[in-house]
């Protein structure tokens, strides 16, 4: 968050970060369409959701890198929590750099019938 004071921006950041998360999605030095490919495949649950909690990292802004992936997957994830697919979304803390911490719904476990 380049454009608020370290103060500011912690207070916005989440508290959850990579170390508390069940998996760790790393897209640093992964190209947009990649990167948002992969993250479309998370929110369809393709290959299943074996975890409630991902974290998803991505490189930092620099002085040339022009656009980071924080707006489009950003926008991917915001799309799944409006649809019921993410239930929380906060950003990374400070610590663990530029991305997302990510919390899906409880999946009810199927009854198995004897």
């Amino acid at each position: 968050m380049p454009f608020f004071e370290e103060f500011y921006a912690d207070k916005l950041r989440g508290v959850m970060g990579r170390h508390e998360a069940e998996a760790v999605i790393d897209l640093r030095g992964t190209a947009k369409a990649e990167a948002e490919a992969h993250v479309v495949a998370l929110l369809s649950g393709r290959g299943g959701r074996p975890v409630r909690t991902v974290a998803i990292l991505m490189d930092p802004a620099t002085p040339t890198s022009g656009e980071t992936l924080f707006q489009p997957i950003g926008r991917l994830l915001l799309d799944g929590k409006r649809r019921g697919i993410v239930e929380r979304l906060l950003p990374l803390p400070a610590r663990d750099g530029l991305g997302f911490y990510v919390v899906f719904p409880q999946m009810e476990r199927q009854r198995q019938s004897g």
